[in-house]
């Protein structure tokens, strides 16, 4: 079976040097939701903290090894088809990535936030 880590709609709303913010859709088909909680499907906080590493490779060129987590929060569910807002800021010089994840549609509406160190590539 093919991996359906699928994010649909990505959009790049800010690029500056070290930092990105993007609006995407985890779609309810993403395999992100298979077993977790099958009455009530919520995005577990491990495919949250996937889809951060995943954009910082991508947009700052960091591994996807995280050596330290040194802070971290969950404060909300993210639902099958929210459309998320994920601001990440690469701290360079401490060598860490700081991220905030919210409802695209209400920045006061935070679901994760934190920071970790990064390792480049």
């Amino acid at each position: 079976m093919a991996n359906t880590h699928d994010i649909e709609n990505e959009k790049i709303v800010l690029k500056e040097q070290n930092k990105v913010e993007l609006e995407f859709v985890v779609p309810e088909t993403s395999d992100f939701f298979d077993g977790h909680f099958p009455e009530f499907k919520l995005l577990p906080a491990v495919a949250q903290f996937e889809i951060i590493t995943r954009f910082s490779r991508k947009y700052f060129g960091t591994q996807r090894y995280v050596p330290n987590i040194k802070r971290i929060k969950f404060s909300a569910p993210i639902l099958p088809n929210s459309k998320v807002r994920l601001s990440l800021e690469h701290k360079v010089e401490r060598g860490s990535v700081a991220f905030n994840m919210s409802d695209a549609g209400n920045a006061e509406h935070v679901y994760s936030s934190g920071s970790f160190s990064v390792i480049p590539e």
